[in-house]
């Protein structure tokens, strides 16, 4: 009898204790481009990266879950809730490793102008604002991330987008940048008092026309192959400064090296005075001339010697 009225009053005390809520559920992370948390976080994709297995172990041995980084009633205040260097964290202890200055966490190959797809997955909806934010052209990945290489406004805003299978979709035009940077996306919602933090890395590719800039100045321009005659020197008028172009116009291109075979030159013609050999042998007007003048000597001597006789006689 006893035994049934403690029984009696333990369940109505328990009755009377209130329920304790169970733990929130997760709400969203990007995973296109994937984020640090997609991929490294509970329930991430590439945790056996080697930048993943270094955030667990900078914090304590395991990540929180992917979806759920999140601090309440930030109210669009995130540069002061959220402490420089630990942006990516949002600045919760659970996610402190992935704050780590490293160039090898998951990353997504971009290139500078492309409207960039991003998926968001919502794994609960909600109503909300997303600010997109790219490093700036300075940004050191060596570096923890700092609100100023955010620079002051975000790339873009998108409110409200849908939920299609299960991820809110946008695009965003990339500005021009080259080597690894990060894609900061803050999710304030406002049908929660939450906001969401995410860094998503980017790896984007060099320019084609740089690229080919440089395969130009590889060999340098006073460069030919062996065997080639080089190209006869032109006579100008006046030398210019080095990098003027003609008329103080723009410098003029540097000529490319030359290659194969030179095309042939036409040579002036040689003129050979009389009375010169050339190539051993005597021209005719040399014959010619010396004919003349041994003629004119005989008269000469011929005229001289009749005089004499007459003198004598």
């Amino acid at each position: 009898m006893f035994v049934r009225r403690l029984a009696v009053v333990g369940l109505l005390a328990l009755a009377s204790v209130p329920a304790v809520p169970a733990a929130a559920r997760a709400h969203g992370s990007p995973v296109t481009p994937i984020s640090r948390t997609a991929a490294c976080a509970g329930n991430g994709t590439r945790t056996g990266a080697a930048a993943c297995v270094a955030a667990r172990e900078a914090t304590g041995g395991r990540l929180g879950a992917y979806d759920n980084l999140r601090l309440a009633g930030v109210d669009g205040k995130d540069r002061r809730r959220v402490p420089d260097g630990q942006l990516c964290s949002g600045g919760l202890d659970a996610y402190r490793g992935l704050d780590l200055a490293r160039d090898d966490f998951p990353a997504t190959k971009v290139r500078s102008g492309q409207r960039l797809a991003i998926s968001y997955r919502g794994t609960i909806p909600h109503q909300g604002s997303f600010r997109i934010y790219v490093t700036d052209p300075g940004h050191d990945p060596a570096k923890k991330l700092t609100w100023d290489d955010l620079g002051a406004e975000p790339l873009a805003e998108v409110k409200d987008p849908p939920l299609t299978d299960g991820a809110y979709r946008m695009r965003v035009r990339l500005p021009e940048r080259t080597g690894r940077h990060i894609l900061y996306v803050v999710w304030e919602t406002s049908s929660t008092p939450d906001t969401y933090y995410s860094c998503s890395d980017l790896v984007f590719a060099e320019p084609v026309v740089k690229k080919a800039a440089a395969r130009k100045t590889t060999a340098p321009p006073s460069s030919r192959p062996a065997g080639t005659a080089a190209s006869p020197a032109r006579s100008s008028p006046a030398a210019e400064p080095a990098g003027a172009g003609p008329a103080g116009g723009a410098a003029s291109p540097t000529p490319e090296p030359v290659t194969g075979t030179p095309e042939p030159t036409t040579e002036a013609p040689v003129l050979v005075t009389a009375g010169k050999k050339t190539d051993g042998t005597a021209s005719l007007g040399h014959w010619l001339i010396v004919g003349a003048l041994t003629a004119a000597a005989l008269v000469a001597a011929g005229a001289g010697l009749g005089r004499l006789r007459r003198r004598r006689i």
